[in-house]
């Protein structure tokens, strides 16, 4: 059953560990059947509970999946086996429009703003048992958050999106516990549900966010938690529209039990406007990042809910890191008070290279997608092939794989790093690697 591979091990850890490595190590492959519980109890001379303990610590790790009376496999994608591995290796000489990053020269300069942050601490340190979230911070933040209609709620601070997402999830949610996940969606959520213990559960996008019938039946069959972005979703550029809004706040307040979680990293790199849905759901929870509009090293997002969400949040995290640094926020509120950026200029230039790629995919005949943000998404017949023959035309662009569960095959074009005299040549790589096929459909 397992060929080569022998699982070892007198206790629980030590068995869970071993069929870790070998996943880790590649002996273990993706979708490989382990064997039954008694079986290798039985092989170790062990108790069959011992078994029974490791198997259930390897599916809270989101390593295994069990299936009933069809046991226990290997994951498609093992939490442990991260998503960045499915990449390409962009040779010497290739231009690289697969990463995801903003383009540098719309960045704001950090010197001028960390100077008078280290200059502040130095005349009124920070010490255990000052306030976790910088009161200036808080308060731009809420009255970002007032004017784009989220509803009254506490200001938390935390290291990024994604560090601010895994802790609403686990400050409600339990392992085995489903997510309905945005499908194309965002590689860096979709590792970390399996990685908590959690169960995703696709949910199809199109270019004006979430499908309502796929939210609709993903809560009724049982996911208590949905993560929605509400712009610049990655890696398909969709914008959650006015009307789209309307359905989904109708779907989830049927469900008022469910967490609802969104993730707006969008905000001020698009000019579109926000449609929250907060408020549908008891608990819910809006995001935001400032790592795509001020750089992706700022390690911070600030996140704001219901009172009793915002309050385990910030409870957990005195526990552990405690805070994140105040040198950090400071620096944020240089950034936020000097309008450092521009959300008008950014997400222009932006719109123009986005808008300039779809424009020329689709005179060759090929459909792309890119409503706001700075990613194209373009569905593909074949897409390692796409990849392969991109990478050879001298294009690395990032394989839709990274960002699937269910949905169908599709390639990232990160438009940040391209000028305007490159749109085309892309174009022609892009139409010639699709194979002149037109694909219309996200999933």
């Amino acid at each position: 059953m397992l060929g080569e591979y022998r699982i070892t091990g007198r206790r629980a850890a030590e068995i869970a560990a071993c069929v870790e490595r070998g996943v880790a190590g590649g002996e273990l492959a993706p979708g490989q059947l382990l064997p039954p519980m008694r079986e290798l109890a039985a092989d170790l001379g062990v108790n069959p509970n011992t078994v029974a303990a490791a198997y259930r610590t390897l599916r809270e790790r989101g390593v295994i999946e069990t299936a009933g009376r069809r046991g226990s496999r290997v994951r498609a994608r093992p939490a442990i086996t991260a998503r960045d591995a499915i990449r390409v290796e962009v040779p010497e000489g290739v231009r690289d429009v697969s990463t995801g990053n903003p383009d540098p020269a719309l960045l704001p300069s950090l010197a001028g703003v960390l100077g008078a942050a280290g200059e502040r601490c130095d005349r009124d340190p920070v010490l255990y048992g000052d306030a976790a979230v910088e009161p200036e911070l808080a308060r731009m933040a809420r009255a970002d958050f007032d004017a784009d209609g989220v509803p009254a709620g506490p200001v938390a601070v935390a290291s990024g999106s994604l560090d601010a997402i895994e802790r609403v999830l686990a400050a409600h949610l339990k392992p085995g516990d489903a997510v309905a996940l945005e499908d194309p969606g965002w590689g860096s959520l979709l590792d970390l549900i399996p990685a908590l213990g959690l169960r995703g559960v696709p949910v199809g996008v199109d270019d004006e966010g979430p499908l309502p019938d796929d939210v609709e039946r993903a809560l009724r069959e049982g996911a208590r938690a949905i993560v929605v972005t509400d712009r610049a979703q990655n890696p398909t550029g969709a914008a959650v529209s006015a009307a789209r809004a309307r359905a989904l706040r109708s779907v989830l307040a049927a469900h008022p039990e469910v967490l609802l979680i969104e993730d707006d990293h969008g905000h001020r790199i698009v000019d579109l406007p926000l449609h929250p849905l907060a408020g549908a759901t008891d608990r819910w929870a809006v995001v935001r990042s400032i790592a795509k509009a001020y750089g992706p090293d700022l390690r911070l997002a600030v996140l704001t809910g219901d009172a009793v969400t915002v309050d385990r949040v910030s409870g957990r995290q005195r526990l552990g890191p405690g805070w994140v640094s105040r040198l950090l926020q400071y620096a944020v509120v240089g950034l936020w008070s000097e309008k450092a950026v521009d959300a008008r200029v950014v997400a222009g230039s932006y719109g123009e290279r986005r808008d300039a790629l779809i424009g020329a995919l689709a005179r060759r005949g090929v459909t792309a997608h890119g409503r706001s943000g700075m990613n194209v998404w373009v569905p593909v017949a074949d897409e390692t092939g796409a990849v392969a023959r991109l990478l050879h035309a001298g294009w690395a662009v990032a394989p839709g794989a990274r960002f699937r569960m269910s949905a169908a095959p599709g390639l990232r074009i990160t438009v940040s790093p391209l000028a305007a005299a490159e749109i085309e040549t892309v174009a022609d790589a892009v139409a010639a690697a699709a194979g002149g096929e037109t694909v219309r459909r996200f999933g």
